[in-house]
């Protein structure tokens, strides 16, 4: 009975929040117009295959993304895509993927594309402690933050399913702990849905939080087919409270990059997403 109650106030709120997120523009839309660009994963861009990269940068800008982040392995031809973006006007605005064991390459390699940030997994290997892992990756970090003030980079470590930093609180403690400006907080708003609220993260973070990651999650989806699954809704049609979150970045000051991380698609496809970005972030 609980379990079912619980999937009926899943269904009622994901409905109510889908709505409002969705909705027409009011009179105090577009509030963050200015204040957030959009990027997206360059590994949801299907179009992307065997075509120019100068072309496929274009079309992205014709889709309505001012930016793009590859992951590292991406990157096989350094002046092809810096050639690419200064063409075509679609920033390279930072990196994904690297782990604090393995940071130096990665923060030389988005410098030479021109980013600003690496994306950075703490990873957690469940063979030693959960101390023992704070510590090699706090110390890690700590080892790698003189390089990326060197290089102007920001090293931003993302809430991801690792079973690691799996609290706001667990988080902000561990970026204070690294103690420097240069590493901060890549804020995933649906990957924290698995064990909370994404407003009330982005309360507790506050300042730390230097990039977005936009998906959407489904609580009453994950319950009923699995966890990932939670991630199959479009922008904008899951639990998300949206007008919330915008309301926590406006109280924290928040302004910079936020990029798409849902799944890949044709032209129509993302040309849509970006289309929902603007919906649910206010642009």
């Amino acid at each position: 009975m609980l379990r079912r109650h619980f999937l009926h106030a899943a269904a009622l709120s994901a409905t109510a929040l889908s709505a409002t997120a969705l909705a027409p523009r009011g009179a105090t839309a577009g509030q963050f117009k200015g204040r957030i660009r959009k990027s997206l994963k360059w590994g949801m861009v299907a179009g992307a295959k065997g075509q120019p990269l100068e072309a496929t940068f274009r079309r992205l800008r014709e889709c309505g993304f001012d930016g793009v982040e590859p992951s590292l392995s991406h990157v096989t031809d350094e002046a092809a895509w810096l050639a690419a973006s200064r063409a075509s006007g679609l920033v390279i605005d930072g990196t994904v993927g690297a782990r604090t064991e393995a940071l130096g390459d990665g923060i030389e390699l988005t410098r030479r594309l021109g980013g600003d940030s690496m994306l950075v997994v703490a990873r957690y290997d469940q063979k030693t402690s959960l101390l023992r892992n704070w510590e090699r990756c706090r110390d890690q970090l700590r080892e790698a933050a003189p390089l990326a003030e060197r290089a102007r980079i920001r090293l931003l470590v993302e809430n991801v399913w690792a079973t690691f930093l799996v609290s706001p609180f667990d988080l902000a403690r561990f970026i204070d702990e690294v103690g420097s400006p240069w590493v901060q907080v890549h804020f995933d708003v649906g990957n924290l849905m698995r064990w909370g609220v994404a407003e009330h993260w982005a309360e507790v973070l506050g300042r730390r939080i230097l990039k977005l990651d936009v998906k959407e999650y489904d609580l009453g989806r994950a319950m009923r087919e699995g966890m990932q699954k939670g991630f199959d809704v479009p922008l904008g049609e899951g639990s998300i409270n949206w007008p919330a979150v915008r309301a926590e970045l406006v109280r924290i000051g928040f302004t910079g990059w936020a990029a798409a991380e849902v799944k890949g698609g044709d032209w129509p496809y993302l040309a849509d997403v970006a289309t929902r970005m603007d919906r649910v972030l206010d642009l």
